[in-house]
């Protein structure tokens, strides 16, 4: 194999849905077609929400859509640690620090207007006597991070300015997504990440993590997210129908329109493994719609019935 190394990371809270399996079937084509290898991990660091039922649905799934991983499957879970010693690591170089602010508190201090909630610094230089953290946050530096993105292009943000200091830990003792991922990363040597465009806003954190950890900073491409009939994105929240193994070869050829490869007519009924080869061998960044949503096929979407429940 190539030095290239990909991933898949879902979260174990329910099945797999077309949103889903679109950036499933992109990472693991552009890895095959790079010649690399591809992961699949199992993001289960929100343990309430997280269940062992639902990873094994996702795996079962991902393994009848052809996409089953390379190494044994890694889960959050079991990675604290990892996770204790980055945060340890930036608490010594002094870019952590403990945050008191409810989410209601920091919405009442945005302006008028402002598009994001930006933490606006209020414990940046200390808590006033006899408070205690709700959460840690990272420090940020003023000035924009820059990436190229393989797919959306030229991508630049000011976390100071858009975001601010953002969190990375909780007071339960729990780690945010932003630091777990970014560990992860590094930890299973990832050089590719492959992932929806609702994650692209995700990106500049994680180069941030990256740079102040002195990690290897990573390749991306952000694919379009599948949206439903009301124009949201699928998703668990909004009830996007669960997929199933039966579901592979009827979808499977969906999933690879939706990433501007339509199979030519004589693959129609073709096994899931054929349908993969094609894929793998047409595949190329450049024939992905720039688009950060397009809308899902409507066989994807619940049901009346589904909705009304």
């Amino acid at each position: 194999m190539s030095g290239y190394r990909g991933r898949f990371a879902p979260s174990p809270s329910g099945p797999l849905h077309f949103g889903s399996l679109v950036a499933a079937a992109a990472s693991w084509l552009d890895a095959r077609a790079a010649g690399g290898a591809w992961l699949v991990r199992i993001e289960d660091i929100d343990a309430q929400r997280s269940s062992r039922a639902a990873e094994d649905a996702i795996l079962r799934t991902l393994a009848a859509f052809g996409l089953e991983s390379d190494e044994g499957v890694v889960r959050q879970s079991s990675r604290s640690a990892l996770y204790r010693e980055a945060f340890e690591r930036l608490e010594r170089a002094g870019r952590v620090f403990g945050c008191r602010c409810s989410r209601r508190e920091i919405a009442d201090s945005a302006f008028a207007g402002e598009a994001t909630r930006r933490y606006p610094g209020t414990c940046r230089d200390g808590l006033p006597a006899g408070e205690w953290p709700r959460a840690w946050r990272v420090r940020v530096d003023p000035g924009e991070i820059g990436f190229e993105d393989r797919v959306q292009g030229s991508c630049r943000q000011d976390l100071a300015a858009e975001i601010g200091d953002f969190l990375i830990a909780r007071a339960d003792g729990s780690f945010t997504y932003q630091l777990a991922v970014v560990v992860d990363d590094a930890a299973q040597g990832i050089t590719d990440v492959v992932r929806g465009a609702d994650l692209l806003g995700s990106t500049a954190r994680q180069i941030w993590l990256q740079r102040l950890l002195g990690l290897p900073r990573l390749r991306y491409l952000h694919v379009p997210v599948a949206l439903d009939a009301a124009g949201a994105k699928l998703s668990k929240q909004t009830r996007a129908r669960g997929l199933t193994p039966a579901d592979a070869a009827r979808l499977l050829p969906a999933a690879l329109a939706f990433l501007g490869y339509a199979p030519p007519a004589e693959l129609a009924r073709a096994p899931v493994a054929e349908l993969l080869a094609w894929a793998v061998h047409a595949w190329s960044e450049g024939d992905i719609p720039r688009a950060a949503a397009l809308p899902a096929p409507a066989d994807t979407m619940p049901s009346s019935r589904e909705i009304s429940r």
